[in-house]
């Protein structure tokens, strides 16, 4: 309220909202359910790239820079007319965001048409010296006045975590620190269970030869009107997949300038 983010509300529309921990930082972040919301919004179709977009692009990349945007949706607002409609309820009273707040369905495609259209002038353009392309992008910020957290960004570093991956110079790894859950799922005892399991795991599946037909015995207890039966065959292949992850290799990125055999 005091930042200027949020505003006392008279807003017909009005959703539950809560604080959760935050992981890493300490303090409480505000959570909006926002589900009614999203049901009824038109849904902007503005493409999200794909991790493996990303990765393919680092091939040989020898430095990285890891630059954080503070509260980034937080400096977005939000029309006028939409205003009412972000209103959520609090013990306290009735708010409303005049900033883009976080649980909106349109919120991340918006940020990554807005981060395309700041860049657009240095996308697929190839720049000889590192610094330069790195002052390039702190001007484009600046400019269009988007502001950095100083201490989560990180400047010339050999490997860096992104996505759940560690990427360097010799290719792409899995983040072993975010496979924790993985490794210390239980045995599903329903079907949703097993979706969940397998929707984590399968996020690294490019790190496993023969995913699928590992995953095989698992995902036809999945099959509509098949009986759950959890056996040893699938217990065996619950716990191999948990394993292959924790041994992953690193996949080094196809150098496109020398010839190689698909």
């Amino acid at each position: 309220l005091d930042k200027g983010f949020i505003r006392p509300s008279s807003s017909p529309w009005g959703y539950p909202a809560l604080f959760v921990e935050k992981k890493d930082q300490g303090g409480k972040r505000l959570c909006v359910n926002y589900r009614p919301l999203n049901a009824v919004t038109v849904k902007n179709k503005y493409p999200l790239p794909h991790i493996d977009i990303f990765v393919d692009q680092l091939a040989g990349v020898r430095s990285f820079q890891k630059i954080n945007l503070r509260s980034v949706y937080y400096q977005i607002k939000i029309r006028e007319e939409n205003i009412p409609k972000t209103a959520f309820s609090t013990r306290y009273g009735l708010y409303e965001y005049l900033v883009m707040s976080f649980g909106l369905t349109n919120a991340p495609a918006f940020f990554m048409y807005m981060m395309n259209s700041v860049f657009m002038n240095e996308l697929d353009k190839f720049v000889v010296e590192h610094e330069q392309h790195l002052r390039i992008v702190l001007t484009r910020l600046r400019e269009h006045k988007l502001y950095a957290k100083f201490s989560k960004c990180a400047f010339w570093l050999k490997e860096v975590g992104f996505l759940g991956h560690i990427l360097s110079e010799k290719g792409v790894a899995v983040d072993t620190s975010k496979v924790e859950d993985i490794l210390n799922w239980k045995q599903p005892k329903i079907v949703t269970k097993i979706w969940r399991f397998l929707g984590l795991a399968g996020y690294y599946h490019h790190f496993i030869k023969d995913f699928s037909k590992i995953a095989k015995p698992i995902t036809s207890l999945t099959k509509k009107n098949e009986k759950f039966m959890w056996g040893p065959k699938c217990e065996e292949r619950f716990q191999t997949l948990k394993n292959l992850l924790t041994s992953a290799p690193v996949l080094a990125q196809p150098d496109i300038t020398k010839p190689f055999n698909v």
